[in-house]
């Protein structure tokens, strides 16, 4: 399979290694509005170099896509993709808004196209610590999630695209908080069916920089996020409240069980794990595409992210909580 790749920053490389490092997949083309950008990411596996991604989908040079822009631009860029033929993987948010969302699921199941929808918390290694451990018992039930992310927004410290709302979708909530949604629900093992929160606008930004997220699932597991702007030290760790005991997960330093007073290290934290985490993604993708494979993260699950992003800010606007039906949210 030809992988071509649609926004050269921040995780491309990531993904074009885990091409280089899996059979049966190689890449193709990688574009970029500034080409210099994409040479880049391009030039060390002999890929094409295109500005504009229409041209390359035209070109005939891919099979499949990653698509790695400003999330807004995630819909038109599937559509395109699907009308030409070509699978993809798009990078979370899946969409800004519900409606955006369908309209992609439904391009590519008119086209006969996969889409699946990257969340790479699901492949991280420590994460995946936590869910054997969860699975083998010992633990019991999860109870209680505390998901503690730092960021940095004050302008200036990313891309401007990040600050404009039309573009981003909004501040830390969609970008950091998706993750943080993502990875809580999947841990807690159910929909949300409540959700509560505040926002802060730090520093002149246009969007948010900082909030609270108060969730109740509909299993009953109480979750909290807590996303903080320009702290002294990163932070980015999860607290897993079970019946019988606790766990941490830290990317940073592994993850750490204790049951009745015995701590136990479930995974210790290597320098591969961030790029084994997007060479078994992509390796989700490819198994998807080529043997019908169900893909780790459903639609419905990337779908519900986006759908209690956009209910925790209308909570945060409203000042009240905000209420989800069990069935939508699935």
């Amino acid at each position: 399979m030809r992988l071509g790749i649609i926004g050269a920053g921040a995780v491309a490389g990531l993904h074009a290694q885990g091409a280089a490092d899996l059979a049966g997949i190689a890449l193709g083309a990688v574009c970029d509005l500034n080409a210099e950008t994409a040479q880049r990411v391009a030039a060390p596996w002999g890929a094409a170099v295109f500005t504009d991604y229409v041209q390359m989908l035209e070109a005939g040079v891919v099979d499949a896509v990653v698509i790695n822009t400003p999330h807004s631009l995630h819909k038109e860029m599937v559509v395109a993709a699907a009308s030409h033929g070509v699978h993809v993987l798009v990078e979370k948010p899946m969409a800004t808004t519900l409606e955006d969302a369908r309209i992609m699921e439904e391009a590519c199941e008119a086209a006969g196209v996969v889409m699946v929808v990257g969340m790479i918390q699901h492949f991280m290694a420590e994460k995946l610590a936590l869910k054997s451990a969860l699975a083998s018992g010992g633990l019991g039930r999860v109870l209680m999630i505390h998901d503690y992310r730092s960021t940095d927004y004050r302008p200036g410290s990313r891309p401007d695209w990040f600050f404009d709302k039309a573009v981003s979708g909004g501040g830390a909530f969609i970008n950091i908080g998706a993750h943080c949604l993502d990875r809580s629900l999947w841990i807690g093992g159910a929909p949300a069916v409540r959700i509560s929160s505040s926002t802060l606008n730090r520093f002149g930004a246009p969007v948010e920089t900082d909030g609270t997220m108060e969730l109740l699932l509909a299993n009953g597991v109480q979750l909290r996020i807590t996303i903080a702007s320009d702290t002294p030290d990163h932070i980015d760790e999860m607290l897993v409240v079970c019946e019988r005991g606790t766990v941490t997960v830290d990317p940073r330093r592994g993850t750490f069980m204790k049951i009745d007073g015995v701590r136990t290290m479930l995974h210790t934290r290597s320098e591969h794990d961030i790029q084994d985490a997007f060479t078994a993604q992509l390796a989700d993708f490819l198994a998807v595409l080529e043997g019908g494979a169900v893909p780790a993260v459903s639609g419905e699950h990337a779908k519900h992210v986006v759908e209690l992003v956009l209910a925790a800010y209308e909570s945060a606007e409203r000042g009240a909580p905000v209420e989800l039906s069990p069935v939508l949210a699935r």
